[in-house]
C-alpha cells in the first residue's frame, strides 16, 4: 500500500531493526563467552520457537528463561550473564532517531509495536531511549509489547488490538517495520506500511 503523507495521522514503529540496531553475531559471541554455546547456536539458526518465543509471548519469566538457557546449554552462567548475552543483540538507538521521533510527535500520534521480551525492553527503555531528559513516554503515546499482549506479529489479532486500544483508524495509520510479512499483515488490516531495509530509511522519508 503506497504511503501518502497527507492522510497519515498516526505512525506505528517497530523496535528492532527500525529504532534499535541488531547484531546477531555480537549476541552469538556473547553467549559463547559465558559458555552457553548451544544458545549461541539457537541465535545463529534463528530458532526462536524453541526458547525465545515464550518470552516474547510473555509466557516465560526472565528467571525461567535463564534457567532454561542454562539447562539447554549445560552451563553455569548466572542470570545476569545470560541476560547480558541476550541483550548484546541490541546495539542502541541513534540520537538522530530519537530527535526525529520528538519532531514527528508534534504533528502525529506515535506508537510502538514490538515483538520483544522484558529483558530487551528494559534494556531499551533504561539505556537506549533516554535522550536529553526525554524517555519512551515522550516519544510514544503508547507502547504495545508482545510479551504484555500475549500476541506477536504478524498475527491479525495484534494489529486489530492496537487499532482498537488506540482508537485510531487504519486508513490514517502508517506502520514501519523491517519484516515483509509483518507489513503484509498490517496492510491486510488497511494500514499503510513502510518496509525498513537499512534501519535508517524512515529518517529520509518521514519528516
Amino acid at each position: 500500500m503506497e504511503y501518502n503523507n497527507k492522510h497519515i495521522e498516526n505512525i506505528i514503529f517497530d523496535l528492532g531493526g527500525v529504532l534499535t540496531g541488531l547484531d546477531s553475531q555480537r549476541c552469538i559471541d556473547a553467549f559463547k563467552k559465558i559458555g552457553a554455546h548451544d544458545i549461541a547456536f539457537y541465535v545463529e539458526e534463528h530458532r526462536t520457537e524453541d526458547l525465545f518465543l515464550g518470552t516474547e509471548l510473555g509466557y516465560m519469566t526472565q528467571a525461567e528463561f535463564c534457567n532454561e538457557a542454562r539447562r539447554l546449554a549445560k552451563c553455569t552462567a548466572s542470570d545476569d550473564e545470560v541476560i547480558w548475552a541476550w541483550n548484546e543483540l541490541l546495539t542502541g538507538i541513534a540520537d538522530e532517531k530519537k530527535q526525529r521521533l520528538l519532531e514527528l510527535r508534534r504533528n502525529h500520534r506515535l506508537f510502538l509495536l514490538s515483538n520483544t521480551n522484558i529483558m530487551h525492553w528494559e534494556k531499551c527503555k533504561n539505556d537506549f531511549f533516554p535522550y536529553r531528559g526525554y524517555g519512551t513516554d515522550d516519544y510514544f503515546e503508547h507502547t504495545f509489547l508482545s510479551y504484555e499482549m500475549h500476541l506477536v506479529k504478524p498475527s491479525a489479532e495484534i494489529f486489530a488490538e492496537v487499532l482498537h486500544l488506540s482508537g485510531i483508524k487504519a486508513e490514517e495509520t502508517l506502520f514501519v517495520d523491517d519484516t515483509k510479512e509483518n507489513c503484509v499483515a498490517a496492510e491486510q488490516q488497511g494500514i499503510s506500511t513502510l518496509l525498513e531495509t537499512s534501519g535508517h530509511d524512515w529518517l529520509a522519508i518521514l519528516k
